[in-house]
């Protein structure tokens, strides 16, 4: 096909000067072929692959057809996600950067209200949305349909998947009879014809045939692999191929998000994109990924139709989607503007089947690959180095070091092992240089899995000696304990309590005690030693002391400390209980004068067996207590389910103690990820209810849900009020949590 430049094209001055900018000379084939018929005013029906060009191709017969001193809207285009709106409205901001008056506005849910007023207000004469949110304000009265010229479906068949259906009719019914319909789509499956016929008049359609659907220059590649290896492949396809700016697909929202903590995990650099984050959170990822800050980005189908970057490596399906066209849209992704793209699909189980489907859409046989080894991966490292070598050495910029390389061959060294360990330590340090990277990247120290020095043993601690005893003069009269035969010392016996009681100790005499106490916890026990008794004098009692064997110590013995002298101890008299009458030295507690002796009690009289029991007495008869005077009858009770009483805002507002009493926590189905806040969250609930301000508290915003509670006795007129309000893109669900 013969090239066809923009200045045949018949295009003004401003158009022209602008595509010069951007740096096209020539059209590309949907251009040439489009471009003239829109012009023309007629409907057009375009079927092309993604990246060939479609966007120009709509945008400047767009803007050529406005006319700037008619108020209003005069171009509608309809896109499938936020992020194709804004890649659509930045390209007819540089379409039309020299032409003065031309005014283009993104709309699309998740995104301020206020702002988008005030561009319409402002007199924007391209308007770029989703249809949801054209359709909220079409019926809000905020966006005026009849002054539009050409209502454009960008990626038409995709907004038919996801069930625009019915808000694309109705915004073409609402439209003038007299406009321009155009239609842009990869493929054209039977509900575009519906379209076609319903709403178009004699539609031209313009195709570029080709022999697949996919763009030429992007290699596919396919590999069968285990569900359970999947991850494993995909990093040993990451480091084989040197992926640095890649899009990596996941079929749910869920996966995106597990597949992206994973490869982070693993040490690189990923973010995940998906149609349920808000807006704020997918524009911050598209700027990273656009200024190389993320190396993959995860995604959703739909999250990626307005992924608009020209130097994409290579498109990854980790997880093969269900319709075979979204496949088309996909490795669009990359390849774009003539350059080498890389499409890699991981398929298991019954994805096979999935790969026919593809193969039968595209025409087109995929080709099928082997899971690369961790040897296949470092000679394609090491083919690497030899490539950039190569190229340094033909470009000529280097540094020469033959004074370096000199010292080394007059040392005997030859040149090729020079050579070997110069690229030795290259590798060394690239290999640390990614290590350290991936580390960083998951929020790991570098040095972590280093071994750790060996812990050198401690030297032995000296024995501490214990300090001398020193003997304590005796308090009172002591008793001969003399000891058995055969045996160690007597243990000198307990003294009672009392003898206890009447010692006053002394520092000295308690550090004695406790060294002596230290002292002896540290002396082994001798097997001969087992029982030790000790003798007391006749009439008294004394427990006899066990001492409990110890295991052998390495450490030698230290040397026993002399015995203490044997406390007197009280004799105790011989009873049956073994308790002395003085309890342990305690006086006798003397008898209540009032008490008598238990043993002057009278005696209940012993009934012999079988004899009739005594007739007890009759108990007096108690008075009948004089009547009271009855209670005054209280108030009925309200019956039980019974609707409390609701008071108005003024009510309210007024004060009445009752009214904020009691208050119930309601559950909201908007969240963080709907742009919801604190603020934004309490000023919708009061301007939807119209409520006092002091009548919503605890308003808790959560990632998917949010909390607020409101006074109970105006619980179900707020429930009534915000049930299916609006709120963003989606419609607000209330209940009591």
């Amino acid at each position: 096909m013969q090239a066809t430049l923009f200045s045949e094209l018949g295009l003004s001055a401003e158009v022209q000067r602008a595509v010069q900018k951007l740096g096209f000379e020539q059209a590309s084939p949907i251009q040439a072929a489009a471009i003239p018929v829109l012009l023309g005013g007629r409907d057009v029906v375009g079927q092309s692959h993604t990246g060939s060009g479609k966007t120009a191709a709509f945008a400047i017969p767009a803007i050529e057809r406005l006319d700037l001193n008619a108020p209003g809207p005069q171009a509608l285009i309809l896109c499938p996600t936020r992020e194709l709106a804004m890649q659509v409205t930045e390209e007819v901001h540089k379409l039309a950067a020299f032409k003065r008056g031309v005014r283009a506005v993104p709309i699309y849910g998740g995104a301020s209200y206020t702002r988008q007023f005030a561009e319409l207000r402002g007199g924007a004469q391209v308007v770029v949305g989703t249809p949801g949110r054209l359709l909220d304000h079409m019926r809000r009265g905020t966006l005026n349909l009849k002054n539009i010229r050409t209502v454009i479906l960008d990626e038409a068949d995709e907004m038919l998947n996801m069930g625009f259906r019915d808000d694309i009719e109705t915004l073409l019914k609402d439209s003038p009879a007299t406009r321009q319909t155009v239609l842009f789509s990869a493929t054209v499956p039977r509900a575009i014809e519906e379209l076609i016929a319903r709403y178009t008049k004699d539609a031209a359609r313009i195709r570029m045939e080709s022999p697949t659907l996919t763009v030429p220059t992007v290699e596919q590649v396919c590999f069968e692999v285990d569900r359970r290896w999947k991850f494993e492949a995909l990093t040993r396809l990451i480091d084989l191929h040197d992926i640095t700016l890649g899009i990596v697909f996941a079929n749910t929202q869920r996966d995106v998000v597990d597949l992206a903590d994973h490869l982070v995990a693993a040490g690189y650099g990923a973010e995940s994109i998906h149609g349920g984050m808000p807006q704020n959170a997918r524009e911050r990822v598209m700027q990273k990924f656009r200024r190389r800050q993320t190396e993959l980005l995860v995604a959703t189908d739909v999250a990626a139709r307005g992924i608009d970057v020209d130097d994409i490596q290579a498109v990854i399906n980790f997880d093969l989607p269900y319709d075979p066209e979204d496949y088309v849209h996909r490795i669009g992704r990359t390849g774009r503007a003539g350059r080498h793209g890389l499409a890699l699909s991981l398929m298991s189980g019954r994805e096979v089947f999935l790969v026919r489907d593809i193969e039968r859409l595209t025409r087109q046989r995929l080709r099928r690959g082997q899971i690369p080894t961790i040897g296949e991966i470092e000679d394609a490292k090491q083919n690497q180095c030899l490539r950039d070598v190569r190229e340094t050495l033909k470009a000529g910029d280097f540094r020469h070091y033959d004074h370096l390389l000199e010292v080394l061959l007059e040392e005997g060294f030859d040149s090729l092992d020079v050579a070997s360990a110069l690229i030795h330590h290259l590798f060394a340090r690239a290999k640390a240089a990614q290590a350290s990277n991936k580390a960083e990247k998951a929020g790991q120290d570098p040095d972590r899995e280093r071994p750790q020095r060996p812990v050198e043993e401690r030297p032995a601690r000296p024995v501490r000696k214990p300090a001398p005893a020193t003997p304590r003069a005796p308090v009172g009269p002591r008793v001969a304990t003399p000891a058995a035969a055969g045996s160690r010392p007597a243990v000198p016996a307990v003294a009672p309590a009392t003898a206890i009681a009447s010692e006053t100790p002394t520092p000295t005499a308690g550090a004695e005690q406790m060294t002596a106490s230290d002292s002896a916890t540290e002396i082994p026990a001798s097997p001969a030693a087992e029982t030790v008794s000790a003798s007391v004098p006749e009439g008294a009692s004394a427990p006899a002391v066990v001492p409990v064997p110890r295991p052998a110590s390495s450490q030698p013995p230290r040397p026993a400390p002399a015995p203490r002298p044997a406390r007197p101890m009280a004799p105790r008299p011989d009873n049956r209980f073994g308790v002395p009458p003085d309890r342990m030295g305690r006086p006798e507690r003397p008898m209540r004068p009032d008490r008598p002796d238990r043993g002057d009690r009278p005696q209940r009289p012993e009934r012999p067996m079988g004899a009739p029991m005594a007739p007890r007495p009759e108990r007096p008869v108690r008075e009948p207590r004089l009547p009271q005077t009855p209670r005054p009858p209280a108030a009925p009770a309200a019956p039980a389910g019974a609707p409390k009483p609701v008071l108005s805002p003024e009510e309210l507002a007024g004060g009445r103690p009752e009214a904020v009493s009691e208050y119930t926590r309601l559950w909201l189905s908007v969240g963080e990820e709907h742009g919801a806040d604190q603020k934004t969250l309490r000023d919708f609930i009061l301007g939807t209810t119209g409520e006092p301000a002091e009548s919503i508290r605890h308003v808790d915003v959560r990632p998917r849900h949010s909390f607020a509670e409101v006074p109970t006795l105006r619980a179900s007129a707020v429930l009534g009020q915000l049930k299916r309000a609006p709120f963003g893109d989606q419609r607000l669900k209330v209940k009591v949590a």
